[in-house]
């Protein structure tokens, strides 16, 4: 289905299809409940902290004051956000930084930045089709975890399942999200309110009554903070999902950006919570120990045989909820981009009854079966897939950090017309996006380092580097050899907010 050119109002220059609206995507078919869960849902919660709690304890230094990690990292996350509602109140385009960063740096960054989102998400469907698949055996049988063949089995099938429902439609993807979030949040509040009963009540071993002091950053050393800073970024990430099917929401301009500043103290308060009732239980010193999975080392012991299978779908549901949150703004960010004729037209298509992107959608869970195969078959002790975790915080620092910096400058003649528009779409995103550049020079610092990764270095270069970074550096190459084809995209000159958007929202 093409999409036509809005028509413009009398005196205004038509719309061009690039416009929010005009990309054949199915508008005002969802609310900002639905965006808001959308974004809660794809940080995946449960999976979040099962995975990447232990190795926040982990770090050398940190210890019990895990929370406190988790509020630090919360700040930048948060300015960020902020950047993201003042851009989508500008523009609601469904390929949000791509189009964003265009709009405010030019071409050549927008592209890279749109790269960045298909490269973290891509990187990250193995590991979430991996857990899906591994918690659905989990649940139907206590003979442990599968073989690796059907492990990968699980997991290709977890993937074309969320595919389809991506495909099928967004008023159906956000349904299943309410129902899966629910049943999520409900069981991570039953697991952190059970556990601190039951330390406080009956006082069992290695457990600890809660202190001030975990939650207090000033008693870390810098260099403890930031490397847990590190798993922090990942363990917030994927808000903005929410943002990203803006253009099929009521209230557009609004409801999206808003529900990613709510979505971002909605996580905090589930992280904090369940973090601390998790080593209240046992100790951060258990955490550590199980790191790959805390919430299923925990679980039988808080919530008894029965209520752990709970949990088990609790972090079931989570991972499946996030591979299918995960497919939708991936598919969206190259619907914009062909739509903008930044890539070929055919990531354009949208369907002509579920008014969703066909290829685009196809494509990324294609793509992401083949990175799951390959990363699990050939790496049977997930040694690797560990570190492809590691890699993704570089493309987060990066495309958030450049978002952020990108609501400064595309508000630039605006924001000293207002304390509100200077302190909120330019002081705060502009923050968030300096952090996000200074965790990001410290992450290639610390996985640099050998010792600090759990494989071994390919080429004398550490696989967090490898795979974040030269995935980074391979979208460079990209764009270059993209630009002589899509020269309409890359004559584009960068933009500023238009005036009337900011009198209107002040």
């Amino acid at each position: 289905m093409e999409s036509t050119a809005i028509p413009a109002a009398p005196g205004l220059a038509a719309v061009d299809p690039t416009a929010p609206g005009a990309k054949g995507l199915k508008t005002n078919a969802i609310g900002y409940i639905s965006n808001l869960v959308i974004a809660v849902a794809s940080t995946a919660p449960a999976y979040s902290l099962a995975a990447t709690l232990g190795f926040i304890v982990g770090v050398s230094g940190i210890g019990a004051h895990a929370p406190a990690v988790l509020i630090v990292s919360f700040i930048p996350m948060l300015c960020v956000s902020v950047g993201y509602r003042f851009l989508n109140r500008a523009d609601p385009d469904a390929g949000t930084s791509f189009a964003w960063v265009t709009r405010a740096f030019g071409p050549q960054l927008g592209w890279i930045n749109g790269w960045a989102i298909f490269l973290a998400d891509v990187i990250v469907m193995a590991s979430l089709a991996a857990i899906a698949s591994n918690y659905t055996f989990l649940l139907f049988r206590s003979a442990g975890a599968p073989n690796n063949f059907w492990l990968i089995v699980g997991a290709v099938v977890w993937i074309a399942a969320m595919t389809w429902i991506c495909w099928r439609g967004i008023e159906l993807s956000a349904r299943i999200q309410q129902f899966l979030l629910s049943l999520e949040l409900f069981t991570l509040a039953l697991f952190a309110v059970v556990a601190l009963v039951k330390v406080y009540a009956n006082n069992p071993a290695h457990s600890l009554h809660i202190r001030a002091s975990w939650f207090n950053p000033f008693d870390l050393s810098w260099n403890a903070l930031i490397a847990a800073v590190i798993f922090g970024m990942f363990i917030y990430w994927g808000w903005d999902s929410g943002v990203a099917v803006n253009e099929e929401s009521r209230d557009k301009e609004r409801g999206p950006g808003k529900a990613a500043v709510v979505s971002t103290f909605i996580l905090l308060l589930t992280y904090v919570l369940v973090a601390a009732a998790a080593q209240a239980f046992h100790g951060p010193g258990f955490l550590a120990s199980n790191s790959s999975d805390v919430l299923n080392a925990l679980g039988k012991g808080v919530l008894g045989s029965v209520l752990y299978k709970l949990l088990i779908i609790c972090v079931l549901t989570s991972a499946s909820a996030s591979t299918q949150t995960t497919i939708l703004p991936t598919a969206r960010t190259t619907l914009s981009m062909a739509r903008w004729k930044a890539i070929p037209e055919a990531f354009g298509r949208v369907h002509p009854r579920y008014f969703t992107p066909t290829f685009s959608t196809w494509l990324m869970g294609g793509l992401s079966i083949v990175w799951t195969v390959c990363l699990l078959a050939f790496n049977p002790k997930q040694k690797v897939l560990g570190d492809t975790i590691s890699a993704l915080g570089f493309a987060i620092v990066f495309y958030y950090g450049f978002t952020g910096l990108a609501c400064a400058v595309y508000y630039r003649r605006e924001l000293l017309k207002n304390v509100r528009t200077f302190v909120f779409a330019g002081l705060i995103p502009l923050a968030g996006g300096g952090m996000m550049a200074y965790i990001g020079i410290k992450a290639f610092s610390y996985y640099n380092t050998k010792g600090n990764n759990y494989s071994h270095a390919l080429l004398g270069i550490q696989t967090p580097i490898l795979v974040g970074i030269g995935g980074l550096i391979l979208g460079i190459i990209l764009m270059f050899a993209s630009w002589p084809f899509f020269g309409e995209y890359f004559r584009r000159r960068p933009e500023m907010v238009d005036p009337a958007v900011v009198a209107e929202d002040s």
